[in-house]
C-alpha cells in the first residue's frame, strides 16, 4: 500500500502542474480570441487544427501513446473554441448554421385542429399515435406508403405527419430515417405507443382453421416465438398491421388471420383469438410528429440533428468532443449509408437542449463547421 500511496502522490503533484499549465494555456487562448475578434477572424480554422494535432502526435516518445495524446489535445482545442465563442459572435457566413437560424426565425405556432397524415389505415398503431399526441382535435388520414405521407406534407395536404421512427424490439425504422433526410421537414414532437399484437380472425375461426397469417413484417417478426409454435401457418407480409386486419375482415375467410392491434379488431369486427402474440411485453414504438416548417413549442428540451462527416480519420471523434466539453447529453446516435457514397454515412443524433439557450448559438456554429453537412431537424418536448 505504501508504494501505491507514493504513486498516487506523484500523480497528484503532476496533476497540480497540469492544472497550472491548463490555466496558463487558457489565458493565452483568451488573448487569441481577442485577436480574432479585433480582426474579424473565425474561431475554427480546421486546416490549422489538423496541422497542430499532427505536430502534437509527433511529440509522443512512445508511438503507442500517439492516439491518446492526440485525443487529449482535441479536447483541449474544443475547450479553447468554446471559450473563444463566448467572445466572438460570428454571425452569418455558414450556410448550415444560417439555415437553422432562418428556420428558427420563421418558426410557426402549433396549428389547432390540424390535418394529420399517417401510414396505414384506421386501427394502425400510427393512428393511435396521432390520437395520443393530438387527442380528438385532429383530422387523421391514413395513406398507403411512408413516402405518401411526406408528399402530403410537401404538397400542403397535411399540416403534420406522425411516423414511427424506432421500436424497442426491432430497432430503427430505416425507411423513415432515409425519408427524413430526403424531405425538407422538421420534427416538432414525439410520442410512444405500447405495442400489444393480437391474433384475430373472422367470426367462426379458430386456431385449427387458420392456414395463413397476415401482418406487417415487423408484426410477424415481433410475434415469431408465437408463430414458431404453428410452423404450418403461411406468414404473409403486408404494408401495415391494421391493413392486414382490414383485408382479413373483408375476406371473411376463417382460414385467414391477422396480427394487429385490439383497436383494429374492434373496427373491423374480428374476433381476437390470442392476445399478446409479441414475445416482448415491453414492446414500444416511438413516433415523431413532423411538420413542413420548424416549431418551437414551450418546454422543448430535445434537439434532433442529421449530419455527414469528412471522410477522414478522427472526424466523428471531433464531433463527439463538442458534446463532451459542452456537457451535452446525447440520447441517440443512428448511422445510415449515404446514397451514392460508398462506405460513407449520415448520422442522426439527438441530445438534450433548447435552441434558444444562450450557449447553443456557439455550439451550432461549431457543429456546422466541423461536419461536412449539418442540419437541425427540430427542437421538441421529449416524451421519453
Amino acid at each position: 500500500m505504501d508504494g501505491l500511496k507514493q504513486y498516487r502522490e506523484e500523480i497528484d503533484a503532476i496533476d497540480r502542474q497540469l492544472a497550472d499549465l491548463f490555466q496558463q494555456r487558457m489565458a493565452v487562448v483568451d488573448k487569441v480570441g481577442q485577436y480574432k475578434l479585433q480582426r474579424g477572424m473565425a474561431v475554427l480554422d480546421s486546416r490549422r487544427e489538423q496541422e497542430v494535432l499532427a505536430q502534437k502526435a509527433a511529440l509522443a516518445r512512445d508511438a503507442a501513446m500517439s492516439a491518446d495524446l492526440t485525443a487529449m489535445f482535441e479536447n483541449l482545442m474544443a475547450i479553447s473554441r468554446r471559450r473563444q465563442r463566448k467572445l466572438i459572435d460570428e454571425g452569418g457566413g455558414d450556410p448550415d448554421y444560417d439555415r437553422c437560424r432562418k428556420a428558427m426565425a420563421t418558426a410557426r405556432t402549433p396549428i389547432a385542429n390540424p390535418r394529420v397524415a399517417y401510414q396505414g389505415v384506421a386501427g394502425a398503431y400510427s393512428e393511435m399515435a396521432c390520437i395520443n399526441f393530438f387527442g380528438d382535435t385532429s383530422e387523421n388520414v391514413g395513406l398507403e406508403q411512408f413516402e405518401d405521407v411526406f408528399r402530403a406534407l410537401k404538397d400542403g395536404r397535411a399540416d403534420y405527419a406522425v411516423l414511427p421512427i424506432e421500436n424497442s424490439t426491432s430497432g430503427a425504422i430505416r425507411q423513415v430515417y432515409d425519408l427524413m433526410s430526403e424531405y425538407d421537414c422538421y420534427i416538432v414532437g414525439e410520442t410512444t405507443v405500447r405495442v400489444e399484437h393480437c391474433l384475430m380472425a373472422p367470426q367462426g375461426a379458430s386456431l385449427d382453421t387458420i392456414t395463413h397469417v397476415y401482418s406487417h413484417e415487423q408484426g410477424l417478426f415481433q410475434s415469431d416465438h408465437f408463430l414458431n409454435t404453428r410452423p404450418h401457418w403461411v406468414q404473409v407480409p403486408c404494408a401495415d398491421t391494421a391493413g392486414a386486419g382490414q383485408y382479413v375482415a373483408q375476406t371473411g375467410d376463417v382460414t385467414k388471420a391477422a396480427i394487429c392491434s385490439e383497436r383494429a379488431a374492434e373496427l373491423y369486427g374480428l374476433e381476437i383469438l390470442v392476445r399478446g402474440t409479441n414475445h416482448n411485453a415491453d414492446n414500444t414504438t416511438r413516433f415523431v410528429v413532423v411538420s413542413p416548417v420548424m416549431e418551437l413549442r414551450p418546454g422543448a428540451d430535445k434537439i434532433s440533428t442529421v449530419f455527414s462527416l469528412p471522410h477522414e480519420a478522427g472526424s466523428l471523434h471531433r464531433i463527439m468532443s463538442i458534446f463532451a466539453v459542452n456537457g451535452l447529453n446525447m440520447t441517440k446516435l443512428e448511422s445510415r449509408p449515404m446514397p451514392g457514397h460508398t462506405w460513407e454515412y449520415m448520422f442522426f443524433l439527438e441530445f438534450a437542449g433548447n435552441l434558444n439557450a444562450p450557449e447553443m448559438d456557439g455550439i451550432l456554429h461549431e457543429l456546422s463547421q466541423t461536419a461536412a453537412r449539418f442540419r437541425v431537424l427540430g427542437n421538441f418536448v421529449a416524451n421519453l
